[in-house]
């Protein structure tokens, strides 16, 4: 399971595809293989579009990873010292990140490659990406689907409840790489 110390300094480049959005919601990132799952944590919520108001956690090969809480119900392993390259060194490796334990906003996460870093670019980036990240509290994949039904049907009776709580507008469709890579570039 654990990586050679070679394998931190290469970039991994992640899928990652929000389960039971239809069509899918995801989004393509290179991050490096030294990037703690913290930090990867932090990369997730700024190229999905989530804002960071719930917990999270990371399922790699049956064991959890997040933000200890010693008197929760959770058993969670520090997500701050374990690097990506450490857990995941192969391609084609799939684990599991959750955000908020409410909605239950599950990703599936694959390792599509991992490269050696190219001159100049600095990392993390977003590749690509396909349609816009659910609001927050919406009541995960089933919720948002009845929201967007709400929201794409003047006559249906919670139409404009949604859009005023929504801030008056949502395009499903929308994704800003460049507005995403802007941010990453930031943290």
């Amino acid at each position: 399971m654990a990586s050679t110390k070679a394998d931190d300094s290469r970039v991994y480049q992640l899928k990652i595809t929000l389960k039971g959005s239809k069509p899918p919601i995801w989004r393509r990132i290179q991050v490096r293989g030294n990037t703690t799952l913290a930090k990867l944590h932090g990369i997730i919520q700024t190229a999905m579009g989530w804002t960071d108001s719930h917990l999270h956690q990371f399922t790699i090969e049956g064991v959890s990873y997040g933000i200890p809480d010693p008197e929760g119900d959770l058993e969670l392993k520090s997500e701050r010292r374990v690097k990506l390259g450490q857990l995941v060194a192969r391609r084609k490796a799939r684990f599991r990140y959750e955000y908020d334990f409410g909605d239950s906003w599950d990703h599936d996460i694959e390792v599509e490659q991992i490269l050696p870093p190219e001159p100049g670019v600095r990392y993390p980036v977003c590749l690509a990406g396909k349609l816009a990240c659910p609001p927050e509290d919406c009541g995960g994949i089933w919720g948002y689907v009845e929201f967007l039904e709400a929201i794409g049907n003047p006559e249906h009776e919670e139409h404009e409840a949604m859009l005023e709580w929504v801030g008056g507008a949502f395009a499903p469709e929308a994704f800003d790489l460049v507005a995403v890579n802007r941010l990453l570039q930031q943290r």
